[in-house]
């Protein structure tokens, strides 16, 4: 899996597993808002970030302006620490990200608070593992 080279050693690879974890996600959950074809998902290896497991990025506006394109979303995930974990919590900070996009899947961001916070990433899961459960049956 190649990846692309940045800066200060920064390499990013498309994310396969990712993906099919957040469609999982989206759809389990109907969250219709997200347009997956929209959303992207990438990999990093040799951040710097010391806490951070995943990030989400967004299409500047000004790039949707001169490009004339749709507001368009990226999940990072950080390979040296999302990598280690279970798959239960994996899929938490799939949870954690996607809340980070507005209804109106707008390119802008619902801030850490009452919209994406430890309960509600929680609340969301328990909800994702009832319908998993039922869609296996």
């Amino acid at each position: 899996m190649g990846g692309m080279r940045f800066s200060a050693g920064l390499e990013y690879s498309y994310a396969d597993d990712v993906k099919k974890m957040a469609e999982s996600i989206v759809n389990a959950l109907s969250l219709g808002y997200i347009d997956l074809s929209r959303l992207g998902f990438v990999r990093s290896r040799g951040s710097r970030s010391r806490q951070a497991v995943a990030r989400i990025h967004a299409v500047g506006r000004a790039w949707e302006a001169a490009f004339n394109i749709r507001p368009m979303y990226l999940i990072e995930v950080i390979s040296e620490r999302f990598d280690r974990l279970s798959q239960q919590e994996k899929e938490k900070v799939i949870i954690h990200e996607l809340l980070h996009i507005p209804k109106g899947f707008s390119g802008g961001f619902v801030p850490h608070g009452r919209g994406v916070n430890r309960r509600r990433v929680d609340e969301m899961y328990a909800k994702y593992i009832e319908k998993s459960i039922l869609f296996r049956c």
